[in-house]
């Protein structure tokens, strides 16, 4: 069946969309997602080697795959106790080692790790807990300590048995080795079976909703994942994978984890984004060939990479947020390296779409991945594309809220709604026009607010920008920007968007200089305090908050 173009789909009723969707079969042996995180780990390990290396720690402790299962039965023996088989344990770590052994330790034994995002604050992270009914979380007495966590973690532990790593190593017992060796040798004597379908991860988003939801990912949808990218992305044995994004976030745990892991590359493993000059510096150290980034931190690494400390890269995979031109043209200008953009989702394992290195169109997110289905559901007002829903082997079982701790609710015959609108072209790019709550409704007309921070940063490409939208008695909403350039002046906005032939709709009402435009943990711009920021500061009060971005 032939792909249907964007263009024909906004024509279509939605029942005639669900029945020609775009799609790209599974090249994949789907026999190989039929199985737990951590036998897959097993298996990787036989194919490539137990002696290979598989991480390497900021300190540049480099660990084989041996090492990580040896720690990995060991830990998760003593974690295991005081639990049940199917329960949630937390995981509050940054991306390490540490993070990644947790991971496998929980899964090896039959648990499933709960990601928690050390940055989101107590009351979000005990309404995650609640939401998978999470009674225990696993942390590191170092990582509170640097991270000056301590009131955090009071707060976790008045509610929750914290349980620290360096204790844990200390007091293993004769069980605890036991298990590990036997684990080595006879794993199948040791670890759980857990169902391919039962839940292999919780991860919660980011809350701009008001409490996280906590999206359940199955095994099956996490190593779904992983070999839509195998055979979408070449992967080459010599390639080393360097890490800085949070475990937490699905980009940075499939990505940054479990690909790597599955492909027998190792990954390199960098415990915050932030550290732009020591990154770009271990980057060069370690010969790392990909890079996994948003466009937030990549522009920042290009910036203070000098004397060729990005040649090594092959590529950069970036996600989680829109690319700019001008980061790809820096990139592509100083270390000769392409940015390979590509689109995801939390509820999809993350990727959805990416680009390939040799079928690269910058301003698109790439094709689907194979076995994915997709269709376009108009939208009055767009005519050049429609809200994508979207169906696989990589999307999620469901969601699970606080409210309802557990109470799955499953998507509609295995359809997700993405909230974004999309346009799809000829070749089966998908290009990402914004979230439907990310546009405004100005005269009539659907106005994209990321279009009007493009404007914005294309005028003043050194400055962080973001728009929101406020209702207005006479046009129905009017658009706020909010810019970290002091000397942001709307009449040059005005000429730009005429020269370069853009709706004068996407003029914002008003301009106002921040300090700083709020940003999550992954880089990216929180719109749920911009819209609260944009209310307050024009006297509106609270509005309505605005679900978090893609990716």
């Amino acid at each position: 069946m032939a792909d249907t173009t964007a263009a024909d789909a906004a024509e279509l009723e939605p029942a005639e969309i669900s029945a020609n969707p775009h799609y790209r079969g599974a090249d994949f042996d789907l026999r190989r997602i039929r199985r737990s995180v951590f036998s897959a780990l097993l298996q990787a390990r036989g194919r490539f080697g137990g002696k290979r290396i598989a991480a390497i720690d900021a300190d540049g402790r480099e660990l084989s795959y041996n090492d990580i299962i040896k720690a990995a039965f060991a830990l998760g023996h003593a974690l295991k106790q005081g639990t049940e088989p199917g329960e949630a344990v937390g995981i509050l770590l940054p991306t390490g080692v540490g993070s990644i052994i947790s991971f496998y330790a929980i899964s090896a034994y039959g648990r499933v790790p709960a990601m928690l995002n050390f940055t989101a604050g107590d009351r979000a992270l005990k309404a995650a807990c609640k939401a998978c009914k999470c009674k225990r979380i696993v942390t590191a007495k170092r990582f509170i300590e640097l991270g000056e966590l301590d009131e955090l973690e009071a707060m976790l532990a008045q509610d929750h048995e914290i349980v620290h790593l360096e204790d844990v190593r200390e007091n293993l017992t004769l069980g605890d080795k036991i298990a590990a060796a036997v684990g080595m040798v006879a794993p199948w004597a040791v670890r759980a079976r857990p169902s391919p379908d039962s839940a292999g991860v919780y991860l919660f988003t980011s809350g701009t909703e008001g409490d996280p939801k906590g999206v359940v990912l199955s095994h099956s949808n996490l190593l779904a994942n992983v070999e839509q990218v195998r055979d979408h992305v070449r992967i080459l044995p010599t390639d080393k994978v360097f890490n800085p994004l949070p475990t937490f976030h699905c980009f940075g745990l499939t990505g940054g984890v479990l690909v790597p892991l599955g492909l027998g590359v190792p990954t390199i493993c960098h415990p915050t984004p932030l550290q732009a000059k020591t990154i770009v510096k271990r980057i060069a150290e370690t010969g790392s060939t990909i890079l996994f980034a948003t466009d937030t931190f990549i522009n920042q690494y290009a910036r203070a990479a000098t004397n060729g400390e990005l040649n090594s890269l092959r590529f950069a995979v970036c996600g989680a947020e829109r690319v700019k031109d001008e980061t790809r043209s820096m990139l592509r200008r100083k270390f000769s390296v392409e940015i390979v953009e590509g689109y995801g989702l939390t509820e999809a394992a993350p990727v959805l779409a990416v680009n390939q290195p040799d079928n690269n169109r910058p301003g698109t997110v790439g094709q689907l991945m194979g076995g994915c289905e997709a269709r376009l559901i108009p939208v009055e007002g767009i005519n050049d594309g429609g809200q994508l829903h979207i169906r696989g082997p990589n999307i999620m079982k469901g969601y699970i809220r606080p409210s309802a701790p557990l109470v799955l609710e499953a998507p509609v015959d295995g359809w997700h709604d993405t909230g974004d609108i999309v346009s799809v072209d000829d070749g089966g790019f998908l290009r990402i026009r914004g979230r439907i709550k990310r546009f405004a409704k100005l005269g009539g007309e659907m106005v994209s607010l990321a279009v009007v921070e493009n404007c914005a940063t294309s005028l003043w490409p050194d400055s962080m920008h973001a728009a929101a939208a406020l209702p207005d008695k006479r046009k129905g909403e009017q658009i706020i920007l909010l810019t970290e350039y002091a000397k942001a002046d709307r009449a040059d906005l005005i000429a730009f968007a005429r020269n370069h032939g853009i709706n004068e709709l996407s003029i914002p009402r008003k301009i106002i200089h921040v300090e700083a435009i709020p940003v999550l943990g992954t880089g990216k711009t929180d719109y749920g305090k911009v819209q609260r920021m944009v209310a307050e500061l024009m006297g509106e009060g609270v509005a309505a908050p605005v679900p978090e971005t893609a990716g």
